[in-house]
Protein backbone atom coordinates (compact mmCIF):
# COMPACT_ATOMS: atom_id res chain seq x y z
CA UNK A 1 0.00 0.00 0.00
CA UNK A 2 1.66 3.56 -1.13
CA UNK A 3 1.11 6.72 0.99
CA UNK A 4 -1.90 7.77 -0.96
CA UNK A 5 -3.29 4.63 -0.64
CA UNK A 6 -2.77 4.43 3.19
CA UNK A 7 -4.31 8.17 3.57
CA UNK A 8 -7.16 7.08 1.74
CA UNK A 9 -7.65 3.40 3.99
CA UNK A 10 -7.40 5.77 6.81
CA UNK A 11 -9.84 8.29 5.98
CA UNK A 12 -11.92 5.89 5.33
CA UNK A 13 -11.32 4.08 8.61
CA UNK A 14 -12.02 7.56 10.25
CA UNK A 15 -14.94 7.94 8.82
CA UNK A 16 -16.31 4.55 9.81
CA UNK A 17 -15.48 4.80 13.25
CA UNK A 18 -17.46 8.32 13.28
CA UNK A 19 -20.74 6.55 11.82
CA UNK A 20 -19.88 3.43 14.51
CA UNK A 21 -19.62 5.77 17.59
CA UNK A 22 -22.84 8.09 16.43
CA UNK A 23 -24.91 4.95 16.15
CA UNK A 24 -24.26 4.06 19.60
CA UNK A 25 -26.25 7.40 20.33
CA UNK A 26 -28.99 8.34 17.70
CA UNK A 27 -30.93 6.26 15.21
CA UNK A 28 -29.23 5.75 11.52
CA UNK A 29 -31.88 7.87 9.92
CA UNK A 30 -30.67 11.06 12.00
CA UNK A 31 -27.18 11.21 10.99
CA UNK A 32 -25.95 13.49 8.80
CA UNK A 33 -22.99 13.81 6.64
CA UNK A 34 -21.97 16.88 8.61
CA UNK A 35 -21.96 14.74 11.89
CA UNK A 36 -19.68 12.38 10.48
CA UNK A 37 -17.14 14.87 8.81
CA UNK A 38 -16.88 16.17 12.20
CA UNK A 39 -16.36 13.69 14.02
CA UNK A 40 -14.31 12.38 11.62
CA UNK A 41 -12.33 15.44 11.24
CA UNK A 42 -13.11 15.70 7.54
CA UNK A 43 -14.08 17.65 5.00
CA UNK A 44 -17.41 17.19 3.09
CA UNK A 45 -15.84 16.93 0.00
CA UNK A 46 -13.70 14.40 1.41
CA UNK A 47 -16.78 12.32 2.51
CA UNK A 48 -18.20 12.26 -1.20
CA UNK A 49 -14.62 11.34 -2.47
CA UNK A 50 -15.04 8.21 -0.88
CA UNK A 51 -18.78 7.37 -1.41
CA UNK A 52 -22.36 8.31 -2.75
CA UNK A 53 -24.81 8.51 0.19
CA UNK A 54 -24.97 7.26 3.98
CA UNK A 55 -25.65 3.77 2.73
CA UNK A 56 -22.39 3.54 1.08
CA UNK A 57 -20.53 4.28 4.57
CA UNK A 58 -22.76 1.99 6.01
CA UNK A 59 -21.88 -1.11 4.26
CA UNK A 60 -18.11 0.17 4.58
CA UNK A 61 -18.87 0.49 8.20
CA UNK A 62 -20.07 -2.87 8.84
CA UNK A 63 -16.72 -4.47 6.74
CA UNK A 64 -15.03 -2.85 9.04
CA UNK A 65 -16.48 -3.28 11.92
CA UNK A 66 -16.18 -7.27 10.60
CA UNK A 67 -12.67 -7.27 10.47
CA UNK A 68 -12.37 -5.88 13.97
CA UNK A 69 -14.22 -8.97 15.12
CA UNK A 70 -12.43 -11.43 12.69
CA UNK A 71 -9.35 -10.06 14.96
CA UNK A 72 -10.72 -10.23 18.13
CA UNK A 73 -12.08 -14.06 16.82
CA UNK A 74 -8.15 -14.59 16.08
CA UNK A 75 -7.00 -13.19 19.53
CA UNK A 76 -9.41 -15.67 21.06
CA UNK A 77 -7.99 -18.34 19.60
CA UNK A 78 -11.23 -19.92 18.45
CA UNK A 79 -10.38 -19.76 15.02
CA UNK A 80 -7.09 -21.96 15.75
CA UNK A 81 -9.24 -24.88 16.94
CA UNK A 82 -8.38 -28.42 15.06
CA UNK A 83 -11.54 -30.04 14.76
CA UNK A 84 -9.62 -32.69 13.10
CA UNK A 85 -7.84 -34.02 15.53
CA UNK A 86 -11.32 -33.83 18.11
CA UNK A 87 -12.98 -37.05 18.70
CA UNK A 88 -16.66 -37.35 17.94
CA UNK A 89 -17.81 -36.86 21.45
CA UNK A 90 -15.47 -33.51 21.29
CA UNK A 91 -16.60 -32.25 17.93
CA UNK A 92 -19.88 -30.55 19.08
CA UNK A 93 -21.03 -28.03 16.64
CA UNK A 94 -22.27 -25.46 20.00
CA UNK A 95 -19.44 -24.81 22.21
CA UNK A 96 -19.61 -21.65 24.92
CA UNK A 97 -16.27 -20.95 23.97
CA UNK A 98 -17.10 -20.58 20.21
CA UNK A 99 -20.08 -18.17 20.41
CA UNK A 100 -18.72 -16.10 23.60
CA UNK A 101 -16.08 -14.24 21.28
CA UNK A 102 -19.42 -13.44 18.77
CA UNK A 103 -21.87 -12.72 21.77
CA UNK A 104 -19.63 -10.21 23.73
CA UNK A 105 -18.98 -8.37 20.56
CA UNK A 106 -22.72 -8.20 19.83
CA UNK A 107 -22.87 -7.19 22.79
CA UNK A 108 -20.32 -4.11 22.99
CA UNK A 109 -22.38 -2.99 19.13
CA UNK A 110 -25.77 -3.68 20.31
CA UNK A 111 -27.10 -0.48 18.35
CA UNK A 112 -25.35 -1.59 15.03
CA UNK A 113 -26.78 -5.14 15.07
CA UNK A 114 -29.94 -3.51 15.79
CA UNK A 115 -29.68 -1.47 12.84
CA UNK A 116 -28.89 -5.13 10.91
CA UNK A 117 -32.25 -6.54 11.59
CA UNK A 118 -33.76 -3.42 10.00
CA UNK A 119 -31.61 -3.22 7.50
CA UNK A 120 -30.28 -6.90 7.08
CA UNK A 121 -29.64 -6.47 2.87
CA UNK A 122 -27.15 -3.75 4.21
CA UNK A 123 -25.46 -6.05 6.88
CA UNK A 124 -25.15 -9.42 5.17
CA UNK A 125 -25.03 -10.42 9.12
CA UNK A 126 -26.40 -14.25 7.81
CA UNK A 127 -22.90 -14.13 5.33
CA UNK A 128 -21.01 -12.85 8.32
CA UNK A 129 -22.13 -15.43 10.63
CA UNK A 130 -21.37 -18.08 7.31
CA UNK A 131 -17.75 -16.51 7.45
CA UNK A 132 -17.31 -16.89 11.04
CA UNK A 133 -18.16 -19.95 11.84
CA UNK A 134 -17.73 -22.30 8.27
CA UNK A 135 -14.29 -23.49 9.21
CA UNK A 136 -15.49 -24.61 12.59
CA UNK A 137 -19.46 -26.50 11.70
CA UNK A 138 -17.87 -27.82 8.41
CA UNK A 139 -14.76 -30.07 9.36
CA UNK A 140 -16.92 -31.19 12.46
CA UNK A 141 -20.02 -32.51 9.81
CA UNK A 142 -17.35 -34.06 8.00
CA UNK A 143 -16.16 -35.88 11.44
CA UNK A 144 -19.70 -37.08 11.60
CA UNK A 145 -19.77 -38.16 8.39
CA UNK A 146 -22.36 -35.68 6.87
CA UNK A 147 -22.51 -36.22 3.17
CA UNK A 148 -21.04 -34.00 1.61
CA UNK A 149 -24.21 -32.55 -0.85
CA UNK A 150 -25.78 -32.78 2.73
CA UNK A 151 -23.80 -30.37 4.83
CA UNK A 152 -25.24 -27.08 3.16
CA UNK A 153 -28.48 -27.80 4.63
CA UNK A 154 -27.67 -29.23 7.66
CA UNK A 155 -25.16 -25.74 7.87
CA UNK A 156 -27.97 -23.78 7.18
CA UNK A 157 -30.03 -25.64 9.74
CA UNK A 158 -27.51 -24.48 12.45
CA UNK A 159 -26.89 -21.01 12.02
CA UNK A 160 -30.41 -20.08 11.39
CA UNK A 161 -31.33 -21.94 15.08
CA UNK A 162 -28.27 -19.71 16.23
CA UNK A 163 -29.24 -16.63 14.40
CA UNK A 164 -33.12 -16.88 15.41
CA UNK A 165 -31.64 -16.41 19.36
CA UNK A 166 -29.25 -13.69 18.54
CA UNK A 167 -31.50 -11.84 16.20
CA UNK A 168 -34.17 -11.84 19.47
CA UNK A 169 -31.57 -10.85 21.97
CA UNK A 170 -30.27 -8.06 19.81
CA UNK A 171 -33.92 -6.38 19.08
CA UNK A 172 -34.31 -6.74 23.08
CA UNK A 173 -31.55 -4.73 23.21
CA UNK A 174 -29.25 -7.33 24.63
CA UNK A 175 -30.37 -7.16 28.05
CA UNK A 176 -29.84 -10.93 28.99
CA UNK A 177 -26.18 -11.67 29.65
CA UNK A 178 -24.05 -13.52 27.34
CA UNK A 179 -23.91 -16.54 29.68
CA UNK A 180 -28.03 -16.43 29.39
CA UNK A 181 -27.41 -16.51 25.69
CA UNK A 182 -24.81 -18.84 25.60
CA UNK A 183 -27.15 -21.73 28.10
CA UNK A 184 -30.02 -20.61 25.90
CA UNK A 185 -28.18 -22.05 22.41
CA UNK A 186 -26.53 -24.67 23.65
CA UNK A 187 -29.31 -26.19 25.58
CA UNK A 188 -31.77 -25.87 22.47
CA UNK A 189 -30.33 -25.71 19.40
CA UNK A 190 -29.83 -29.71 18.55
CA UNK A 191 -26.33 -31.28 18.75
CA UNK A 192 -25.15 -34.46 17.05
CA UNK A 193 -24.66 -37.07 19.13
CA UNK A 194 -22.59 -40.47 17.84
CA UNK A 195 -25.94 -42.02 16.98
CA UNK A 196 -25.79 -39.85 14.17
CA UNK A 197 -28.66 -37.76 15.14
CA UNK A 198 -30.12 -34.74 16.02
CA UNK A 199 -31.49 -33.27 19.14
CA UNK A 200 -31.08 -30.59 21.92
CA UNK A 201 -29.88 -31.12 24.91
CA UNK A 202 -33.33 -30.32 26.57
CA UNK A 203 -34.96 -33.12 24.85
CA UNK A 204 -31.87 -35.76 25.93
CA UNK A 205 -32.42 -34.76 29.61
CA UNK A 206 -36.32 -35.31 28.96
CA UNK A 207 -35.70 -38.75 27.43
CA UNK A 208 -33.57 -39.47 30.69
CA UNK A 209 -35.82 -38.64 33.19
CA UNK A 210 -38.43 -40.37 31.06
CA UNK A 211 -36.17 -43.96 31.69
Amino acid sequence: MNKNESKYFNTACLMDEALLQLLAKKDYEYITVKEICSRAGVNRSTFYLHYENMDDLLRESVSYMERTFSEKFEKAGTDKIDVRKMTKDEAVLIKPEYLRPYLEFVKENTEVYKLAVTKGELFGSAAAFKRMYGNIFEPVLKKFDVKEEDRPYVLAYYMNGVLAIVTTWIDSGCKRSVDDIIRLITEHVPVHDNGNTYKSKTSEADENERK
